[in-house]
């Protein structure tokens, strides 16, 4: 596949099929990630690469955290609730998403359902959490974390995998911590699901709409 095309192609995969990938292949994936954009040099990134049953032990744990409704309190703080135009953006994605899965609006018990899934990892074979040391990170270095974690997601593509990066997975840290044995002065700061996509998984077949360029690029002196 073309670069520029997996680029453009590149989606968030949410259902999968269960062969596990080769640890040859995560290792490419990682290696190949390692080259992304790094603010000077830093290499803030630490991988956890997970699959089989620590990762089924993992996932239930989430899943029961979740089920229990205790309030999110990932290690780098919850976002704050999106207003105006990203809000939108947000609800269309929801909408559209939920309309995919055949979910209506007011079918809680079926979005509970769905929130579960997401907790598990979207059920795939192989997840990837990334971490980094527990200290002030100044902002070029949480862009560092966002370009390994594009960087991972496109690498992905060339294996014919599919990736969903997820916050909502490392919203319980101290359940990660306690399974993988993460120590406490490094932050969990985003989890990652990764396999063969199952391309009859309704949402699978789901693209989420961007902004036209237009709306969103100013042009000086070209």
């Amino acid at each position: 596949m073309e670069f520029l095309e997996a680029i453009k192609s590149r989606k968030s995969i949410r259902g999968y099929s269960p062969s596990p990938i080769p640890r040859e292949t995560l290792t490419q994936i990682l290696e190949t990630a390692t080259c992304a954009p790094s603010a000077c040099n830093s290499q803030p990134w630490e991988f956890i690469v997970l699959g089989g049953q620590v990762l089924d032990e993992l996932k239930d744990a989430l899943e029961e955290k979740f089920a229990s409704e205790e309030e999110p309190h990932p290690d780098f703080g919850r976002d704050p609730s999106l207003t105006g135009v990203y809000r939108r953006r947000q609800a269309e994605l929801a909408k559209t998403l939920f309309q995919t899965m055949h979910i209506a609006r007011r079918d809680e018990d079926s979005r509970k359902q769905w929130m579960l899934k997401m907790a598990r990892f979207f059920d795939a074979p192989n997840a990837i959490i990334i971490t980094t040391d527990k200290e002030p990170c100044a902002p070029q270095l949480m862009f560092s974390l966002g370009t390994v974690s594009q960087t991972i997601a496109l690498a992905a593509i060339g294996f014919g995998l599919g990736t969903c990066i997820e916050y909502a997975t490392v919203f319980y840290p101290e359940v990660i911590r306690g399974i993988l044995s993460i120590p406490e002065f490094k932050k969990i700061a985003i989890g990652i699901a990764i396999g063969y996509p199952d391309w009859n998984f309704p949402a699978n077949k789901f693209q989420s709409m961007r902004e036209p360029l237009a709306n969103v690029a100013t042009w000086y002196g070209v």
